[in-house]
């Protein structure tokens, strides 16, 4: 079985040498017909009626803002109506011009803003009509301990693998930041890689072009010397493309690794090997691909402590299991916080609308993990946050009194009670109210049971 087991990893990194040293010139189609078995060029492939009506598909169904144009997503199609012809004829003559991207500035969780460069409708059209041909080919030569921006590939699947590093006994990792990656590609480094499996100068120029683009901020031009923007659908693979140098380099050195994006951690079974490998890195990183670590952020630990993708790691009798990290937990809570603010004014309904949109996605996201014992305390905290908004939304005692008659209290009850002088909170923990406005009727009245949702999705 061990010798069938090394044949068929040998066997994988030969198809993967082979597949790294071909240039790929022109493609197979695979169309049906009289064409069937012929081979057509990259111009071909991206220009297709089929595939171009795809990439509009899918900028549609992604909307976003617009671009430095003011064109719209909703604008997009009556716009190709009337310049399809000219827009493919430029591409085809090589006298396309993408226009420079929209700078944007949105904030991270954990303070700081990142930078996003927002491409027109029509350059997002053109880039997703490249990435949908160019990903089938990277995806041969992709590492499998890569997940980001990769069909069929997530965050979830990057946790199990780390748990499963961890139950092999690697309980040691080298977790690596790097500092503003996306901003910091350099371009002819990228020019180079891609050169390594693309040999089509159509396609290359076509690419070179989106990522020299330049970025409008706020009415001011600026060159783009380095970097591939964040926000355009090429972006993600052109980063993968990137880091797929590191990955080979990793695998070559023979290490165990997981890279989400530009989060990649490097698992070890000491805390001296880790500190080796974070200095060995850090120099292919920095010398090599000319990217920054940050020393600051950068840090040999063990992943019960530190998180990754927005989980840490618990450990019991069976194992190594995922659970939401510490700050996930209270960043999540505090988004809470802020939907149920006592002084917003809003209706409960929409209320409960964001509390349900915001919580299915996180419960979806994080339910790999051990989480019961936690939602179980949030759903009891949030139920309390919700009993103080209905009490305050209340205000007058006569309402106070009315509404709490129609949950079944008698008169002398209700009006003793609704002339009460504590605060909010502490009457949103009274029996009283906790007896009249139940789980179930805060259920009816839109608020989602997170307990039940969970063991709905984990099913």
């Amino acid at each position: 079985m061990r010798q069938s087991q090394k044949t068929e990893i040998k066997a994988d990194h030969l198809s993967r040498i082979d597949l790294e040293n071909r240039k790929y010139t022109r493609v197979r189609s695979t169309n049906s017909g009289e064409n069937k078995g012929m081979s057509v060029t990259f111009q071909d492939m991206v220009l297709d009626r089929n595939n171009l009506n795809q990439a509009y598909l899918r900028v549609k169904r992604n909307k976003g803002a617009a671009g430095v144009d003011g064109i719209t997503v909703d604008d997009l199609l009556p716009y190709l109506r009337e310049n399809k012809e000219e827009l493919i004829a430029e591409l085809k003559d090589g006298s396309y011009k993408p226009s420079p991207v929209k700078r944007v500035e949105i904030p991270k969780p954990n303070g700081g803003t990142r930078k996003l460069g927002i491409p027109t409708v029509v350059d997002r059209m053109v880039q997703q009509a490249v990435a949908q041909v160019l990903t089938p080919i990277f995806e041969q030569v992709f590492s499998d301990s890569s997940f980001g921006f990769r069909p069929h590939r997530g965050a979830q699947d990057a946790i199990a693998q780390v748990v499963e590093l961890y139950n092999q006994g690697y309980r040691r990792v080298v977790d690596l930041d790097l500092k503003a990656y996306f901003d910091n590609v350099n371009h002819d480094l990228m020019m180079k890689y891609l050169q390594q499996y693309i040999d089509d100068p159509w396609i290359l120029r076509l690419i070179r072009k989106f990522i020299t683009s330049g970025v409008l901020d706020h009415g001011l031009f600026a060159r783009s010397e380095k970097g591939t923007p964040q926000g355009g659908p090429l972006s993600p693979l052109l980063a993968n493309i990137y880091l797929n140098e590191l990955d080979k380099e990793l695998t070559k050195r023979g290490h165990h690794f997981v890279r989400y994006a530009d989060d990649c951690n490097i698992y070890v079974r000491s805390q001296r090997a880790g500190e080796r490998v974070m200095k060995s890195v850090t120099l292919f990183l920095e010398k090599r691909l000319k990217v920054k670590v940050n020393p600051n952020k950068s840090k040999v630990g063990t992943p019960v402590r530190l998180k990754f993708l927005g989980f840490s790691l618990g450990v019991d009798n069976n194992g190594a299991y995922a659970r939401p990290a510490k700050e996930s937990q209270k960043r999540v809570k505090q988004a809470l916080k802020l939907i149920t603010k006592r002084n917003r004014g809003i209706s409960l309904g929409r209320m409960c609308r964001e509390i349900n949109q915001k919580m299915r996605g996180w419960l979806q996201y994080y339910s790999i993990g051990k989480l019961k014992s936690f939602i179980q305390r949030l759903d009891q905290w949030l139920r309390t946050r919700i009993r103080q908004y209905i009490w305050k939304q209340w205000k007058k005692s006569q309402t106070r009194v009315t509404n709490l008659k129609k949950l079944g209290m008698s008169y002398h009850d209700a009006y003793k009670f609704a002339s009460t002088r504590k605060g909010y909170w502490r009457i949103a923990h009274s029996q009283v109210l906790t007896y009249s406005l139940t789980n179930r009727k805060l259920e009816h009245l839109g608020l989602i049971n997170m307990s039940k949702t969970l063991q709905s999705i984990q099913k």
